[in-house]
């Protein structure tokens, strides 16, 4: 397996050193319905506003729901299709609008439910799996094929397995799959007492 390690100014835990979002997935390795319901239950004990817990997700398994998994595919944006389709495991994160013990609108839940899904990602790499997620597909179009709730918001979709050979890519794919990952500067984005006073490195 391809390791693309981030380079950090100092150690960071291994698991987020070394998660990434590859392109290139094994076909023919299915995931274990005990390592699904370990990147489930990892998402489950994500922080949350009022420990409201606003995600829901929607798992679709090659394996074991064809039909469930086609569903998922279609609403890919065309691009996205041309390498999910190896992916084994497509899942739809959702986040639902309105707290639960007083129905009010949850600001926080797109944020919480971010958290969660990261979560998942790391738990994906501890088991040796990896995620890509994405923004690119059809959420009015996932509302529809997978029934959705008018309070339920579609946030991105989430493609689980293990990683594959860039070689099963097309060309358009190998040269960012092969590519070093990189980051803006800390100082760009992460501020010391005010806006824009870049925290020193």
């Amino acid at each position: 397996m391809q390791q693309k390690l981030a380079k950090t100014r100092v150690k960071i835990h291994e698991l987020m050193q070394t998660r990434w979002s590859p392109r290139a997935f094994d076909p023919d390795r299915m995931v274990s319905h005990d390592d699904l319901i370990a990147l489930l239950e990892a998402a489950r004990w994500a922080p949350s506003c009022f420990n409201d817990q606003p995600w829901r997700y929607v798992v679709c398994n090659k394996a074991t729901d064809k039909t469930g998994w086609q569903n998922a595919f279609t609403t890919l944006a065309e691009k996205n299709q041309l390498w999910a389709k190896n992916a084994p495991v497509l899942i739809l994160a959702t986040a639902m609008s309105n707290f639960n013990h007083n129905g009010k609108p949850n600001r926080h839940a797109m944020y919480d439910t971010g958290a969660a899904s990261v979560s998942l990602c790391l738990q994906a790499v501890a088991l040796g799996l990896v995620v890509h997620q994405m923004g690119g597909f059809d959420a009015e179009k996932a509302r529809e094929v997978f029934h959705l709730p008018a309070e339920c918001t579609p946030l991105a979709m989430m493609a689980v397995g293990y990683q594959g050979d860039a070689s099963l890519l097309d060309d358009a794919f190998k040269e960012a799959e092969l590519a070093a990952r990189a980051r803006v500067e800390l100082s760009q984005q992460f501020f010391s007492g005010r806006w824009g006073n870049g925290f020193e490195q």
